[in-house]
């Protein structure tokens, strides 16, 4: 009778356990963003929020964890439970970069469980007004002229307009100057400045001075010109090789059941692509993707490889 009753129990135990859907105990999902309050992460994490919590049945909330290149919050995710609570909403840093960058990490970018891409968005080449450059050729026959007195501004070592910025500079086989920054906010302040003399900068970030004359606009760095610039060519029609973009995505804890990640990934398109949704994000410069999560793999797969390039051709160490 003992054994019989103890197996009533494991089974009844085992069905009551939690299967990694921790929605249906009306718990709270934590969305990591491992950048400060205020920054586009942290906007678009707020902006679907809401949202999800109504799609999901329970409360979503948004905690900012930066520090450490993004490198803080990532941690956190990589150690959470896989039961659908805790997700990690970041760009490319904390997912591609560090891996190249970094030999210490304490956690596995490729571990992650991948859930979707949200957003998209264009680096795009700007130099100062008068640099006397109006087309990339241009831009490269002064550095060709001059090698290394040009400079080049970037939000710190390691970024992703720092990494554009040399993948640019290994292309066209000139010499550039590096000038790091402590943000995008103050290298785009020298650029209109007249400080340096061009930049890597995300498309939502700059499109206000570009629209008001105050900094010139050479090229895009995606693969395909775009409608906020229809009239500015593409890196790629004249390096093929260099194509650059800025993402978020949203990936889980590893292990995280099929079941957790469909039901995840299905609602974060859907939000994305909603109208008022997407209309707010293009307001901020970026493209609504919601793709699903083997899209996502296979994407930050080749971002990976891309990106692991250049940092070894390029030399590039940020420990």
């Amino acid at each position: 009778m003992k054994r019989v009753l103890a197996a009533v129990m494991f089974l009844w135990i085992s069905l009551e356990a939690p299967t990694g859907d921790a929605w249906a105990q009306g718990t709270l999902t934590k969305i990591i963003v491992p950048v400060a309050p205020g920054g586009a992460p942290d906007i678009v994490a707020r902006l679907i929020a809401g949202p999800l919590s109504a799609r999901l049945g329970h409360t979503v909330i948004v905690e900012d964890r930066p520090g450490a290149g993004e490198r803080i919050g990532a941690e956190i995710v990589a150690q959470a439970p896989p039961d659908g609570q805790t997700l990690l909403l970041a760009p490319p840093g904390s997912l591609v970069l560090a891996q190249a960058l970094f030999s210490n990490l304490r956690y596995k970018p490729e571990a992650f469980t991948s859930v979707g891409t949200l957003t998209s968005s264009s680096l795009v080449l700007l130099v100062r007004e008068n640099l006397g450059a109006s087309t990339v050729r241009q831009l490269i026959a002064l550095a060709t002229q001059s090698p290394r007195k040009l400079t080049y501004a970037s939000p710190g070592i390691g970024t992703p307009p720092h990494l554009t910025g040399e993948m640019f500079r290994l292309a066209a086989a000139v010499e550039f100057t590096h000038v790091p920054y402590k943000g995008l906010a103050p290298a785009l302040a020298d650029l209109l400045a007249g400080r340096v003399d061009f930049m890597f900068d995300n498309l939502g970030n700059s499109l206000p001075n570009i629209k008001a004359g105050r900094v010139k606009v050479l090229a895009v760095a995606s693969d395909h010109r775009i409608p906020e610039l229809p009239d500015i060519p593409t890196l790629t029609e004249t390096y093929p090789s260099v194509q650059a973009s800025s993402w978020f995505g949203v990936v889980a804890p590893p292990n995280t059941p099929e079941s957790v990640r469909s039901r995840l990934s299905s609602a974060l398109a859907e939000i994305v692509r909603s109208p008022e949704v997407e209309k707010r994000l293009r307001t901020m410069g970026l493209q609504a993707v919601g793709s699903s999560p083997a899209e996502m793999a296979e994407m930050l797969k080749v971002e990976r490889a891309r990106w692991a390039a250049v940092v070894k051709d390029a030399h590039i160490t940020a420990e």
